[in-house]
């Protein structure tokens, strides 16, 4: 039974779920696909006696990718700190929306972001909730609560009791009972396209009526463009911004797209992707703004136009 279950198809199968995981728990797709091949370095370096012992090589490479993952994140906050303005996770496509020619090639390699499921637990508003976490809270509350791994398993991960595992994910469980539920697709759609057709029009007072007064705006340039450094607080600040921005930037196209499964908005210039902007809205209105400039986040969008 052993030797069946170490087969390469099955080993190579566990790919997708892997990148699921890893991208839930790092909010990177980078970091992510290091992650997950970091673990099948580990399982191909297992002697083949001791790979045969290992009844489901699924459960193990997630066990691996988990750890690996749980590591980063606690030297992630170090290196959070050093990041220049704020920190956001890595937006993704959705690639059915815009490549129409056919995509990409199915033989060449898949491209992680597209390994990536768009549900609601990759939507940009959830992703922040998770960053607020401790990282022991996060692993505990994502592996059970999106992924469905019983608390046995969870313990293996954390080296903690099945128990403590249960505390992490229900203390993880109040944060994200904080942030509001989502509003339907169509809703926030409508709400987008205004705030797309007022940014074009450089329409300030439209902008005002489409954010909440007290809205935030945060952006992630990472130090390599040009952004606010800090969140802009209130509706009237931020729809200046906005407009600021487009008289600083002509030749700047405003595209409707899918941002991590939600409606959002794309900025490009002469095809290429300068801005990936997420939305959260409430009542009608615009509370959060995330907008990620950061080129090296960006990359999963290069084939965008």
């Amino acid at each position: 039974m052993g030797t069946v279950g170490t087969s390469t198809d099955e080993i190579a199968g566990e790919r997708r779920q892997l990148i699921n995981v890893a991208y839930r728990l790092l909010g990177s797709v980078t970091e992510a696909e290091d992650a997950v091949q970091d673990a099948y370095a580990r399982w191909y370096g297992l002697p083949r006696s001791r790979q045969e012992e290992i009844l489901s090589p699924g459960a193990w490479l997630t066990t691996v990718t988990s750890r690996i993952c749980l590591d980063l994140l606690g030297s992630a906050r170090a290196r959070r700190e050093r990041y220049v303005g704020a920190w956001l996770p890595e937006p993704l496509p959705d690639r059915t929306e815009w490549d129409r020619t056919g995509g990409a090639d199915p033989t060449g390699p898949a491209d992680p972001a597209d390994q990536i499921v768009l549900d609601e637990s990759v939507a940009m508003a959830f992703l922040v909730v998770l960053e607020s976490m401790t990282p022991a809270e996060r692993v505990a509350f994502v592996l059970h609560d999106v992924f469905r791994y019983p608390f046995a398993e969870i313990a293996d991960v954390l080296g903690r009791t099945p128990a403590a595992c249960k505390q992490l994910a229900a203390s993880a469980r109040r944060r994200v009972s904080v942030a509001r539920a989502p509003v339907t697709a169509t809703g926030q759609a409508d709400v987008v396209r205004h705030v797309k057709e007022a940014w074009e029009t450089k329409d300030i007072a439209a902008l005002v009526g489409l954010l909440n007064p007290a809205a935030v705006m945060t952006a992630d340039g990472g130090g390599m463009v040009g952004t606010v450094l800090r969140p802009v607080e209130g509706g009237a600040r931020i729809a200046q911004y906005m407009v600021a921005i487009a008289d600083k930037a002509p030749g700047l196209e405003l595209l409707e797209r899918s941002v991590n499964g939600v409606p959002g908005l794309v900025a490009q210039r002469a095809g290429i992707v300068m801005t990936v902007a997420s939305f959260d809205v409430s009542d009608g209105r615009v509370t959060r703004i995330w907008a990620v400039r950061n080129p090296e986040k960006l990359r999963p969008w290069a084939r965008e136009g």
